[in-house]
């Protein structure tokens, strides 16, 4: 999510693909403005997508009694891959961090639709904040699968930035080769056709893999242009320009750091045949080459949140989206900030990271299930379920 310039931590508008409009914001049923509202605007923008994407998922795949979990290893040198998938085991309330989740550990694995879905976590992340897309899923017949990346994770956040940006890329493909050796999972998968997923950081992976270009000293030149504008994806969560006499110091201080230690402009590219979809939420851009994406190799969907103060839009998923016609616009959340579509949140954000990364005033977290659905949807129309 961040360079490791100066910490360690955790959109451009295009018609939306398929049926339904990708913007989400609108009055909830219940809510004052839904009562406010004549009955020919009292129906939530999302409610006949959220009931058809879920009628799509259930006619798309039987259900399953529970959801297991499960740890592989990939390489010895690599983080431990986080593995949720549908199972007939019982499941039991488990405490990862401050989040209980209810799964089936290492339950029996059962077939769903012989497809997985690679998830790559933001800086400083791990899988529980991504449990409910990693449910909504594995409902849907998926396998879902987390590599730790390595010194970015919520372990160890020794090397963000582009040191783990280089490395990301690989560590899912090795997370897939994973999978293919271990019998439980190898018999019920077919690994030809992968989908991908990541947010923030992880978004940045999934550009790498659908194609995108990208090298440190872009970012340095990103920062010597737009500092001011676009100031925590350059120094991250240590401080904010607060309109005061210390601003001007804060970012010469950024901008030194940033020049330091990104003067490579030798371009990072990682191909994977078998990654055949993917979506990047609220990426980390500003460092890829945008006709790198103008044409990725695979679909390619994107989704943005228009509060973002984080990574503002404008320069990070706009550019995408301006610059990729093929792409699908997934969802827009005019009213989310960076971190509204992770599900659950972290209970115990403080200070500047709850300011940037918690949900801004009046955003209704039933979007985040709304926005889910969609991406089920999109890897349910590009990775058809796959013979037994």
């Amino acid at each position: 999510m961040i360079p490791p310039a100066v910490g360690p931590t955790a959109p451009g508008s295009r018609p939306a693909a398929g049926p339904f409009p990708h913007r989400l914001d609108g009055p909830v049923r219940g809510s004052r403005a839904h009562r406010r509202a004549g009955p020919a605007t009292r129906a939530h923008p999302a409610a006949a997508a959220i009931a058809f994407l879920l009628w799509l998922a259930l006619l798309a795949t039987p259900a399953f009694a529970t959801t297991g979990l499960a740890t592989i290893a990939a390489t010895p040198s690599d983080g431990p891959v986080t593995l949720f998938y549908p199972s007939t085991g019982r499941p039991l309330s488990l405490q990862r961090g401050p989040f209980t989740i209810d799964v089936a550990p290492d339950g029996p694995v059962v077939r769903g639709n012989g497809r997985l879905v690679v998830i790559s976590h933001g800086s400083g992340g791990a899988p529980w904040v991504h449990t409910d897309l990693a449910r909504a899923l594995v409902d849907a017949g998926f396998v879902v699968a987390f590599p730790e990346h390595r010194d970015d994770n919520h372990r160890s956040g020794a090397r963000p930035g582009p040191d783990s940006w280089k490395l990301r890329p690989g560590e899912v493909s090795r997370a897939i080769d994973a999978l293919a050796r271990d019998p439980r999972f190898a018999s019920r998968l077919a690994l030809d056709r992968v989908g991908i997923y990541g947010m923030s950081a992880g978004g940045h992976t999934a550009l790498s893999l659908a194609g995108g270009r990208w090298s440190p000293a872009r970012l340095k030149r990103h920062c010597e242009a737009h500092i001011a504008e676009d100031f925590h994806s350059c120094a991250g969560l240590t401080t904010r320009l607060d309109g005061g006499p210390l601003d001007p110091l804060k970012q010469l201080l950024a901008i030194t750091v940033v020049r330091q230690l990104f003067g490579d402009d030798t371009p990072q590219r990682h191909h994977d045949p078998r990654i055949a979809a993917a979506v990047a939420a609220v990426p980390f851009a500003a460092d890829f080459d945008p006709a790198s994406l103008a044409v990725p190799k695979i679909p390619l969907g994107i989704v943005t949140a228009g509060r973002d103060r984080f990574l503002v839009p404008r320069f990070h998923s706009g550019p995408v989206l301006r610059a990729c016609t093929p792409c699908e616009h997934l969802v827009d959340l005019p009213s989310a900030g960076h971190g509204s579509l992770l599900s659950p949140q972290p209970p115990d954000m403080t200070g500047l990271a709850a300011d940037l990364l918690g949900d801004p005033p009046g955003f209704d977290r039933r979007l985040v299930r709304l926005a889910d659905a969609k991406v089920v949807a999109f890897f349910l129309r590009h990775l058809p379920q796959a013979a037994p």
